[in-house]
């Protein structure tokens, strides 16, 4: 279940990224206006803006969510590694005297 999370997790963040990389700057309009060519888009002019940021924030939404489900995973786990640490490996019935100062060399 982990792995299959942290893989998804990884696919959103990229996804992420390229959403992020695709959409156009604020002041890439001004760009344009001097002749630089900027404002030819994959979407045409006004669609790519609506597209691509609904997506990101469905991708970030989806993200942080998650982020969420993966760091209450993870805590669980250690806790239980944590547990397993404290329990005794094996266990005898073989009685053990207590040492007195006496018997400590110093």
């Amino acid at each position: 279940m982990y792995e299959v999370v942290i893989v998804i997790y990884l696919i959103v963040a990229l996804a992420i990224i390229g959403f992020v990389l695709m959409q156009q700057g604020k002041g890439a309009d001004m760009g344009a206006s001097f002749g630089s060519g900027g404002s030819n888009t994959v979407f045409g002019a006004s669609g790519s803006g609506n597209f691509l940021t609904r997506a990101t924030a469905v991708l970030a939404i989806v993200f942080f969510a998650l982020s969420l489900v993966l760091g209450n995973l993870s805590s669980q786990s250690e806790t239980d590694v944590i547990l397993d640490a404290v329990k005794p490996a094996f266990t005898s019935d073989v009685p053990v005297s207590p040492v007195r100062n006496s018997d400590v060399p110093q």
